[in-house]
């Protein structure tokens, strides 16, 4: 039996946008189940525009 992946949730520092590993951006293509590692560099917050350096694992 395997074990499902582990998600994560990134927020920003700047204003709190909380990015879903499980959830993904499919509105800004960005797949449900996109790990962070593998958002391009370049992405930044949708929310202030803030890049990937102002974002923080975040636990709930």
């Amino acid at each position: 039996m395997s074990e499902a992946p582990e998600f994560k949730k990134y927020m920003c520092l700047i204003c709190g946008f909380i990015y879903d590993e499980q959830l993904g951006m499919p509105d800004a293509g960005i797949s449900p189940g996109t790990h962070w590692d593998d958002i391009p560099l370049s992405w930044r917050c949708p929310d202030c525009g803030a890049g990937r350096e102002d974002f923080e694992m975040a636990e709930f």
